[in-house]
């Protein structure tokens, strides 16, 4: 790629290992470059950060305070849906890959940028949420995707071509050749990946975990808390702390807070091979441990007050979708629209109260309650008959027994065992 003087380039910056190398190399191509920093909730020395990049060569460096847009947004939805990829993963990175591209565009917009560009591997999911994300938003953008380009993959070709070439620039890192797993962290979680990680059957050692309490080591007593939602968001959380009841309102406040809970009791770490979007079959580690807490709670207050028609229709038609949409990268898609728009209908019921439970690295849910419940515990109960009338089970089985004969029948006719 031959860089053009003078044009400008926004850069999505980290301020690790490779968006700062990115940084440099963007200088040594000819262009000026500023950086965006998306602050969605992960510990990190913002101010740090920034003055880093100034002094490595941005000529601008923009951190965007994204909490309260990324929990209410995305999250939120998220867990009125039950989203889920392949069974485990509770997308944490997927979820804030729009809200970030979005603001970077706005900013790009803003300093009068021709293009972006982000430190996303060729190999990886991110290249493509973030550039399907740019491409709908600003479709004339163009996008400098170093991973991808030759000139710079054959120079880098791996972590500890990267950590040479900082040394070389006086690019200051934290990440070493002995520890070279990457990392992505926000509210929601935070992943790991590479480096040691690769070998899917090499065990996490125990200092890579960031946000969790080892959950051997976890505190011996059980903590409880509860959760409120008001439908399908939650709304309310209750906890004791240093021995006094305490109440949070206010979504970040509640995500925040529950992440804490989460957190000290080693709730939220998964170990997973998934399947990527470009075909690759991948390793990760997650900690997801507020999300974990008010996923769990959310779809068991479900039991209590959801249609059992409405949930299966939901559970097929937009769970299923929506994780993909958020996993793929298309949230800025027509299909995406639809689902999203679909999600609140089917949690206008979901209100109510869910008493959970933490314990060494397991969540459990011991009481719900609901205004809107559908569960009637006297029609329930095997101790009372209530106003169902059992006798009328009789000919619902009848009813439904009528294709299971005929399938019966058929099978014996043709000598084959059911």
């Amino acid at each position: 790629m031959v860089g053009k003087s003078k044009q400008k380039v926004c850069l999505a910056y980290s301020g690790g290992l490779d968006t700062s190398c990115i940084l440099v190399w963007l200088k040594e191509q000819g262009y000026d470059v500023v950086c965006f920093m998306a602050d969605v909730g992960q510990e990190e020395d913002f101010e740090a950060a920034k003055k880093k990049a100034l002094k490595i060569g941005a000529q601008k460096v923009e951190v965007k305070d994204l909490k309260k847009a990324f929990v209410e947004e995305f999250c939120w939805p998220a867990i009125q849906c039950n989203a889920q990829y392949e069974g485990e993963y509770l997308l944490g990175t997927s979820l804030a890959r729009p809200v970030i591209a979005r603001a970077q565009m706005e900013f790009a917009a803003q300093e009068g940028c021709f293009a972006v560009s982000h430190g996303c591997t060729g190999k990886g999911n991110d290249q493509v949420r973030f550039e399907l994300a740019f491409y709908a938003l600003d479709p004339k953008i163009k996008v400098i995707a170093p991973w991808r380009d030759p000139v710079f993959y054959n120079r880098f070709k791996g972590r500890n071509d990267l950590l040479d070439y900082a040394s070389q620039t006086g690019i200051p890192v934290t990440s070493t050749k002995s520890k070279p797993w990457s990392m992505d962290e926000n509210l929601a979680h935070c992943s790991y990946e590479a480096g040691i990680l690769e070998d899917p059957d090499t065990t996490p050692p125990e200092d890579m975990w960031k946000l969790t309490v080892d959950p051997e080591k976890a505190p011996e007593k059980p903590e409880y808390f509860t959760l409120e939602f008001t439908k399908g968001i939650p709304t309310g959380l209750e906890f004791s702390e240093g021995g006094k009841e305490k109440s949070v309102t206010g979504d970040v406040d509640i995500f925040t807070t529950t992440n804490t809970i989460a957190r000290r009791n080693g709730v939220g770490r998964i170990d997973i091979v998934e399947n990527r979007f470009i075909g690759i079959k991948s390793r990760g580690c997650y900690e997801s441990p507020g999300l974990t807490c008010l996923r769990s709670a959310h779809q068991n207050l479900e039991g209590l007050c959801l249609d059992r028609e409405v949930k299966a229709w939901r559970d097929r038609s937009i769970t299923y979708d929506f994780s993909k949409c958020l996993y793929n990268g298309v949230w800025f898609s027509p299909e995406c629209e639809v689902l999203r728009d679909c999600i609140p209908s089917t949690q206008k019921n979901v209100n109510g109260r869910v008493r959970c439970k933490v314990y060494k690295g397991t969540f459990s849910v011991v009481g719900r309650t609901s205004p809107s419940k559908l569960y009637d515990m006297s029609e329930s109960s095997m101790d009372e008959i209530g106003d169902f009338d059992p006798s009328e089970t009789g000919g619902f089985i009848t009813v439904s027994a009528i294709r299971l004969k005929k399938y019966g029948q058929m099978k014996k006719e043709a000598g084959e065992d059911l």
